[in-house]
């Protein structure tokens, strides 16, 4: 059974009523989904499940299904703030969403494989995909041997602010032993690298692996994330902007000894527009890419 690919599309829903994040990037007017999408198809995965919000699901057809036709099969899950377990109901004023973790949760029902998870904004490259297409062709439905593709923090700042990061510790086995969110990463004017943790200032090397939201996981790992997100709104339900994060929900798994979780390393370079001033370097990647041969000049000719 081919490995599907999850999207995590809905926190783009306030850019979807002018659809500003379909940015062309590419040469040929290709947005960063495009270059996932395509990635993920040569590394042998069957479908693509997008988690959006239902507001926009007519502007998401119109202007990105559409563009995978006949390429790959495609379905749609949708994420509300009302989506929520049996006792918990939404606190007045609430708008901001439930987090990664939730997006998955809403995914539930689409999803019977192992499944890559990855935002939809971002760019992972193509060995990224293929590292972690082999390693979710190795796994049954119910493993619990779970995986992340890990990305150097250098290669991971923005020249034009701070970033935050799920910084990963890992053991001699190259497995996730620990990971750290991290607001505030940049570097310092004497040409480190600083970040804020919850008990204040950590100082970092660049060389740390960090998790850019890739994920590997099988259907097991759902029942493990209801009960994660029920914990969490147990202790954070009613507050209006708490966020249960993946990389906070397999950390817990990871700790409880109820999963592992192997840091896969990539040759690929992993890069986004955190910023509207990141955009041409962005541009200037891909055309590196292209002209290097990593990618046809244009993906869907």
């Amino acid at each position: 059974m081919k490995p599907t690919l999850l999207v995590l599309a809905a926190g783009m829903g306030s850019r979807y009523g002018g659809l500003k994040q379909i940015d062309p990037m590419g040469p040929a007017g290709e947005t960063l989904l495009d270059y996932s999408v395509f990635d993920a198809l040569r590394a042998g995965f069957g479908r693509a499940v997008f988690v959006i919000r239902p507001d926009f699901e007519a502007a998401f057809r119109e202007r990105v299904l559409a563009r995978f036709d006949g390429r790959i099969e495609t379905a749609l899950a949708f994420q509300t703030l009302d989506r929520l377990p049996a006792g918990f109901s939404v606190p007045a004023g609430r708008e901001k969403p439930w987090g990664t973790t939730h997006a998955i949760l809403c995914a539930r029902d689409a999803v019977a494989e192992p499944f890559a998870m990855i935002n939809a904004d971002d760019f992972y490259g193509r060995d990224s995909f293929a590292v972690l297409g082999r390693r979710l062709a190795t796994l049954g439905a119910d493993s619990t041997a779970y995986c992340m593709v890990g990305f150097t923090l250098a290669g991971t700042l923005s020249e034009h602010g701070t970033v935050a990061r799920g910084v990963c510790r890992t053991d001699d086995r190259g497995f996730l032993a620990d990971i750290q969110e991290l607001t505030g990463v940049g570097r310092t004017a004497g040409g480190g690298i600083r970040g804020e943790g919850k008990d204040g200032a950590v100082a970092l090397t660049g060389a740390e692996p960090v998790s850019m939201n890739m994920w590997g996981f099988t259907p097991r790992v759902f029942s493990q994330l209801a009960d994660n997100f029920r914990a969490f709104l147990a202790a954070h339900g009613t507050e209006l902007k708490s966020e249960c994060y993946i990389p906070t929900s397999v950390g817990a798994l990871v700790h409880a000894g109820q999963a592992t979780c192997e840091v896969l390393p990539t040759t690929s370079h992993w890069f986004g527009a955190t910023y509207a001033e990141d955009k041409a370097a962005v541009q200037a990647s891909l055309q590196a890419l292209v002209a290097a041969g990593e990618y046809p000049a244009s993906l869907w000719a």
